[in-house]
């Protein structure tokens, strides 16, 4: 988890300081390359070829789609917020992960459930304050970057049931290349210097944040995990104000405590009821 939580600092990090040369689209699609050639790397080393391939393009394309309108709207909203708000509002993927999985994957609409939602759309009003505050168009950029990752994180878990994790990053990177590419060519700009390091981090920490969150899940619950990973709320608060000189709003971190909360419900009443499901012996 420390690996996970340093990585999503330096990648923030990365986002914040590559903004100032280069365009959004030119930066997701440097990442792909970097990404690319890690991926490959690690399969070419395990010699499972086969990872290369998939049955379900159809899916890895959608889901890649709106996996890159995710990964553009976190960017930009990097470029324009607050670091804290970006990290705040990006936690509201796991509200809308629940109601697109009960819309479209037939996933039922528990108690546990709706409390959650609820907790997170008022953590949402207390983030961006309607009615106190204009809510800006950077803010509203980054919750639809959050649909945008809950509709790409449902799909993901429609593919996990056939496709290998190795697979879905090699289809990833491969898929999201190419748009990065077209998109950001008419104001492509070389990378100089200091850029070249941080787009190395910005793609090796892309892949390792989540590879370290996985890996973390397989040595403890969930619940921990996602309790955790909410310390980078206060870890990139802390690193807004003493690299970019940003105030940190109390809204910003009562919001995204509601949002935990809710999280944390959602995780505890699905391994409540996972645990009352009878076994059958054999």
């Amino acid at each position: 988890m420390i690996g996970a939580l340093a990585s999503f600092c330096l990648m923030a990090i990365g986002g914040r300081e590559l903004s100032e040369h280069l365009d959004t689209f030119q930066i997701l699609f440097y990442r792909s390359v970097i990404g690319l050639i890690m991926v490959v790397a690690v399969i070419a080393s395990t010699r499972q070829t086969h990872l290369f391939t998939t049955q379900r393009l159809h899916l890895h394309t959608f889901r890649n789609l709106f996996h890159f309108g995710g990964q553009f709207g976190w960017f930009k909203g990097i470029a324009l917020l607050p670091l804290a708000e970006v990290f705040a509002l990006e936690f509201t993927v796991p509200l809308w992960t629940a109601l697109i999985a009960c819309t479209f994957l037939n996933e039922s609409l528990t108690r546990e459930k709706l409390i959650s939602i609820s907790l997170g759309l008022a953590g949402v009003l207390i983030i961006v304050q309607p009615g106190i505050a204009i809510i800006n168009s950077a803010s509203v950029i980054v919750l639809v970057a959050a649909i945008c990752y809950a509709i790409a994180h449902s799909s993901t878990k429609a593919l996990s049931n056939t496709e290998h994790p190795l697979t879905i990053l090699f289809m990833m990177c491969l898929i999201q290349l190419p748009i990065g590419l077209l998109l950001s060519l008419h104001d492509f700009q070389q990378p100089h210097g200091v850029d070249w390091l941080w787009l190395g981090i910005v793609g090796f920490t892309a892949l390792s944040a989540h590879y370290c969150l996985t890996k973390a899940m397989t040595y403890t619950e969930v619940t921990l995990v996602v309790t955790m990973d909410f310390l980078r709320l206060p870890l990139i608060a802390v690193v807004g104000v003493l690299l970019y000189g940003e105030k940190f709003e109390i809204a910003l971190l009562v919001g995204a405590l509601l949002m935990l909360i809710g999280n944390l419900l959602n995780i505890y009443g699905n391994q409540t009821r996972a645990a009352d499901i009878p076994t059958t012996k054999k």
